[in-house]
C-alpha cells in the first residue's frame, strides 16, 4: 500500500516504514513518520499526526518533522516527536521539549545474578520502596537546600560528585558527562526552585520507575561486551526527569511566549506550539533555564542511584556499592544544539526530542570515549510486563532522524482509560504470579495506568528502529521487580 488515509490526513510511502505528509499551507517542511504498518494504524488512532502536522509549521524546522515508532499523542508536540530546528534564523519550543524536562533513562549494571536474587524478589522491592521516594508531592533523597538546588541547576552530576553521591565513572558514563554548560540557573523561576528543593532525589508518580531486570538476551556480543551486559545479569533502570522544577519552568516560559510573542503564535496552527523566536531575549532565557532543569534532571537520577547502591549492598552481602556502575544515562525530553549536515552544508540546530532518544553512531564526539568506537548506549524501557531493550546509534541515524530513535513502547491508551480497562490489584497479582514480576507502588491506580496492555509492542519498534538503521540491537532485559509512584 503506497498512501494511508487518517480522518482528512494523506501519507504517502516513501520506502519500507517511511510515511510522509507532503507540506501545505504554512507547513515549512513535510512531516514523517517512521512506522510499520501495523505501528501505523496504532499512531493514526489519536491526535499524533494533526499534532505532527502542526508541527512541521514551527519556523527554521529543517528537512522534516519526524515522529518515531513509538509516537503517540502529547501536549502540542506530539510524544515521539524529533524537530531539528535553526539555530539562527527559527524558535525554540517548550511544547516541543515537554513539562517534564530530561526525563531520561539510566542503566545500572551490577555484579549480581537472577540466581541471586531470585527467591528475593519481595525483600529487594521492599526495600527499593522505603529507600526511593516516589509519588506526587515533596520528600527526596537529600533535604534540599537553595545553594544544593543551585549547585544542581549550574554544575549537574558534578555537584552530585562534590557532595559525594557520585563517582568520576558516573560522569564519564553519564550523557554530557551530566552537565549542560549552557545552564543559567538565573532564569530559572523562584517558583520552581522552590518546588524542586523538596524533590531532590525522588521518582515522582505516572510512568516513572526503578526497575531491577535480568538480561535474557544479548545480540551482539562485541557491543554488548563494550556495554559491560551479560545473559543473566542483573541490571537496575531508572526512569524519572526534573520533577516539579522541570514542569515549573516550562510552564512559567510558555505564558511568558504568549505574552512577548503573540505574532509567532498567531501564524501556529496550536497554541501549545509556543515557541521563542531564535536570538531573542526570551529564547535565550528559556534555553538557559531549560539546560538547568537537564542538569537538576541529572542529579535527580543520580541521588536515586546513591540510594539504590546502598539499599542494594544493605539486601545483597555480596555487592559493595562501588560495585554498581552506571552503564549509560540518556535524556529524551530535551532541546540541544547541535551541529548536523543540511543540504549538503554543517548547520546548528536547536534538536526538539520529545519522546525521543539521541542515538549516535561510533565515531561522534558527543559519544563518551568509552564508547565512542562502538555507538552510543541508547535504553528503551518497554512495559512492565514485556522488558526492555539497550541499543546502539545506527550508521543511518544522522541521516535519517538527526540522530534519534524512540524512547519506549509508546502508549495505546490514555491513563483515564487504562483505569477503566484494568485493575490495579489484578495486574500486580497477575504478574507475580504469571510472570514472577513483582510491582510495589503508591496506589493501585498508578498500576493500572501503567498495565504491560497500555503500551505498544516493544519489539515491533525496536524491529523497525532496526530496520531503519537508527538504533540496532545490543541486548534485551525483562523485569525482576518494579516501583512506581
Amino acid at each position: 500500500m503506497t498512501t494511508r488515509e487518517f480522518d482528512d490526513i494523506t501519507l504517502e510511502r516513501v520506502r519500507e516504514h517511511v510515511w510522509e505528509i507532503a507540506p501545505e499551507g504554512e507547513m515549512e517542511v513535510p512531516a514523517r513518520v517512521l512506522a510499520s504498518e501495523a505501528l501505523l494504524e496504532e499512531i493514526g488512532d489519536d491526535d499524533s499526526l494533526q499534532q505532527l502536522k502542526n508541527a512541521a509549521h514551527l519556523p527554521g524546522m529543517q528537512k522534516y518533522a519526524l515522529a518515531m515508532p513509538d509516537a503517540h499523542q502529547g501536549y502540542g508536540f506530539p510524544v515521539g516527536g524529533v524537530g531539528a530546528i535553526d539555530a539562527e534564523d527559527g524558535c525554540i519550543s517548550p511544547g516541543a521539549v515537554g513539562f517534564d524536562i530530561n526525563c531520561g533513562v539510566r542503566m545500572l549494571r551490577t555484579p549480581l545474578t537472577y540466581d541471586d536474587v531470585r527467591g528475593r524478589e519481595e525483600e529487594l522491592v521492599d526495600a527499593l520502596f522505603d529507600a526511593v521516594p516516589s509519588g506526587l508531592g515533596g520528600g527526596g533523597v537529600v533535604e534540599g537546600s537553595r545553594d544544593a538546588v543551585d549547585g544542581a541547576l549550574e554544575r549537574g552530576v558534578e555537584w552530585a560528585l562534590e557532595e559525594g553521591y557520585a563517582t568520576e565513572y558516573d560522569l564519564k558514563h553519564c550523557e554530557d558527562e551530566g552537565r549542560r554548560p549552557d545552564a543559567k540557573p538565573e532564569y530559572v523561576p523562584k517558583k520552581a526552585k522552590d518546588r524542586g528543593m523538596n524533590q531532590m532525589g525522588s521518582l515522582g508518580s505516572g510512568n516513572h520507575f526503578l526497575e531491577v531486570q535480568r538480561v535474557t538476551d544479548t545480540f551482539d556480543d562485541g557491543v554488548a561486551d563494550a556495554y559491560g551486559l551479560r545473559e543473566g545479569e542483573i541490571v537496575v533502570l531508572i526512569h524519572c526527569g526534573s520533577r516539579g522544577l522541570g514542569h515549573q519552568i516550562c510552564s512559567n516560559y510558555v505564558r511568558k511566549i504568549e505574552q512577548e510573542h503573540g505574532e509567532l503564535l498567531d501564524r501556529l496552527p496550536d497554541k501549545d506550539l509556543a515557541a521563542a523566536p531564535a536570538g531573542s531575549a526570551l529564547a535565550e532565557e528559556y534555553y538557559g533555564a531549560m539546560c538547568a532543569a537537564v542538569n537538576f534532571a541529572w542529579v535527580n537520577r543520580q541521588l536515586i542511584t546513591h540510594r539504590t547502591r546502598e539499599t542494594l549492598a544493605d539486601v545483597f552481602d555480596a555487592v559493595d556499592t562501588d560495585d554498581v556502575e552506571l552503564l549509560y544515562d540518556v535524556a529524551h525530553n530535551i532541546a540541544k544544539r547541535e551541529t548536523h549536515e543540511v543540504d549538503g552544508e554543517q548547520r546548528e540546530l536547536f534538536v526538539h526530542r520529545k519522546g525521543a532518544t539521541r542515538a549516535f553512531p561510533a565515531g561522534r564526539a558527543e559519544v563518551p570515549a568509552a564508547y565512542r568506537d562502538v555507538g552510543q548506549p541508547v535504553i528503551i524501557p518497554g512495559s512492565m510486563g514485556a522488558g526492555s531493550y539497550v541499543l546502539k546509534g545506527g550508521d543511518r541515524s544522522l541521516s535519517e532522524t538527526f540522530g534519534s530513535t524512540a524512547h519506549g513502547a509508546g502508549r495505546l491508551m490514555s491513563r483515564t482509560q487504562a483505569k477503566q480497562e484494568f485493575w490495579g490489584g489484578d495486574v500486580q497479582d497477575d504478574l507475580a504470579e504469571q510472570e514472577h514480576i513483582y510491582v510495589k507502588a503508591n496506589s493501585g491506580a498508578t498500576i493500572a495506568e501503567e498495565a504491560p496492555g497500555v503500551y505498544k509492542d516493544i519489539d515491533e519498534v525496536v524491529r523497525v528502529s532496526g530496520d531503519l538503521g537508527i538504533g540496532d540491537k545490543v541486548a534485551r532485559t525483562f523485569p525482576v521487580c518494579n516501583i512506581k509512584g
